[in-house]
């Protein structure tokens, strides 16, 4: 049984350097070590995990089952140590606290940049870190305790979370200019399914919408392109691949500028509730609890 011990950092450095190289040679150069001394600190980190690490083939390096498995181990105990780092870093010049919040695109595009601006000059002493991730992830994360709060979209079940009503936005169809929808001030879903869509990749809550509103109309959403941003699918409306449902918020100004058309969406599912969720607001740490109600506060 392997004792954690004997685990030190620098060899699972050194391993990842390894692997991400491909090879002694190249990985010395990179750490400034003779290879000798690098060979020697795999070999021993091979023999402390009582695994081979990789196969030594004639052009290189290959890892094993066992490396593979390592590699991931490796990087989440390195990037725990980092955060660690950080924390004692801030703590030692004077940062009072640290607040993890987990947003959906969304509401990072729409909200976040402003309310945590404002937020950060009235306290400079707190450090928040703001994870993008779709709504989904932000639930289970708060569930788990990897963020203090989250905000997501409406339309995803909370589970044991509290919720608290953060934002309301709207949903707009982005065409291009020529498109025969251009013209319209407002339009249906329904008449919009008639077209090729540019959408979210599979997973995020605004394309769960989009894909239960076509199915509540027993229609098909015809998606030609799929891709991970709200900029991305602007930049395919603007080639000609499609249309597209975004948040009014999220349009930026220069895409109206240069000839898109917002259309506003007719459906009363269009308008949205953006969710605040923490584990418990009464057992918040207090800077977090600070960033909560600022959070919450009238606009």
């Amino acid at each position: 049984m392997i004792n954690p011990a004997h685990l030190d950092l620098q060899s699972l450095r050194l391993f990842l350097v390894v692997a991400q190289s491909g090879s002694f040679t190249k990985a010395a150069e990179r750490t400034h070590m003779t290879l000798s001394a690098l060979s020697r600190r795999v070999a021993d980190l091979e023999k402390t995990t009582d695994c081979a690490l990789f196969v030594r083939l004639p052009r290189g390096l290959e890892l094993t089952p066992a490396g593979v498995g390592l590699v991931g181990h490796a990087r989440a105990v390195l990037d725990s140590v980092n955060r660690l780092a950080g924390d004692m870093s801030d703590f030692a010049i004077g940062v009072r606290g640290h607040v993890r919040v987990w947003a959906n695109t969304s509401a990072i595009i729409q909200f976040m940049p402003r309310d945590l601006g404002v937020f950060l000059h009235a306290q400079p002493l707190i450090r928040v870190s703001l994870e993008e991730r779709m709504s989904g992830e932000v639930i289970a994360a708060v569930a788990g305790g990897q963020a203090d709060i989250g905000v997501f979209a409406d339309n995803v079940a909370a589970g044991a979370l509290e919720k608290f009503e953060y934002r309301r936005d709207r949903l707009v169809v982005l065409v291009p200019p020529d498109h025969p929808l251009a013209a319209r001030a407002e339009v249906a879903f329904a008449d919009a399914l008639a077209f090729d869509f540019v959408g979210l990749n599979q997973g995020s809550s605004l394309l769960q919408r989009l894909a239960d509103a076509a199915a509540a109309l027993e229609r098909v959403l015809k998606l030609r392109v799929q891709v991970s941003s709200f900029d991305a699918i602007c930049r395919m409306i603007e080639a000609g691949l499609g249309i597209g449902v975004l948040p009014e918020g999220a349009v930026r100004a220069e895409i109206l500028g240069a000839g898109l058309r917002a259309i506003r969406l007719a459906d009363p599912w269009a308008s949205r509730t953006l969710w605040l969720g923490v584990k418990s607001a009464a057992t918040l740490q207090p800077e977090a609890r600070k960033l909560f109600d600022h959070l919450l506060a009238p606009r």
